[in-house]
């Protein structure tokens, strides 16, 4: 079935949207490529980002939870795309071209860096009513009020059945990852412009970290 350009199995499974977004992916990397050489630095990461990277962050909260053999498949891409704006064909210093110099995420953390900026809105009025009431802050739950996590503004995470897509939907994965961060990004006052900013950073140096 194919949803917003999404292609989904009757199981759930983003294997093969991911596998042929991939294939288009490496196609316009492709042409790039061939005129690297004729572009600056500044038009090339402008045209990567038009045809690949944007593309890659699509309808990416999908692959909240996914397993890595998906996200590895564009995470892929992505090395590609680097290269191209690089204008190198090694995978020697890639992590530092990533994370230090282009200062992109990798693609597991563009996921939860899109899912916690929707938490974000939809625990300030941002988001739509059916999405925000999914996301319950532990202080609201009369009988949870005296607990440790309400004081930490945690949210509530609903108990799910099914383990293969049931912990991927937003009601389960949204308050989980939010859960995991620590509390200067739960505070209630901050503008949405430094949640951004501070979610990346810590993103970025996490990814940085993991990466030695």
């Amino acid at each position: 079935m194919r949803l917003l350009g999404v292609i989904i199995s009757a199981a759930l499974s983003l294997n093969r949207h991911v596998s042929v977004v991939s294939s288009a992916f490496f196609y316009w990397l492709r042409q790039l490529r061939r005129v690297r050489r004729s572009l600056e630095d500044e038009s090339a990461a402008i045209l990567v980002h038009a045809f690949v990277t944007s593309r890659v962050d699509y309808c990416n909260l999908l692959l909240a939870g996914a397993p890595k053999s998906v996200t590895d498949k564009l995470q892929r891409v992505m090395n590609a795309a680097a290269r191209v704006v690089s204008g190198t064909k090694y995978d020697h210093g890639l992590t530092h071209l990533l994370h230090s110099e282009l200062h992109w995420l990798d693609v597991a953390d563009r996921v939860t860096y899109k899912l916690e900026v929707m938490v974000y809105k939809c625990l300030h009025g941002q988001a739509p009513d059916y999405l925000s009431e999914l996301c319950t802050p532990v202080a609201q739950v009369a009988e949870r009020q005296h607990l440790h996590s309400a004081s930490h503004h945690l949210l509530v995470v609903p108990r799910f059945q099914f383990d293969t897509y049931g912990r991927r939907t937003f009601a389960v994965a949204g308050p989980t990852t939010w859960n995991l961060f620590q509390d200067n990004l739960h505070e209630p006052d901050m503008q949405i412009d430094c949640f951004r900013r501070i979610l990346k950073m810590t993103l970025c140096l996490f990814d940085q970290y993991t990466a030695h």
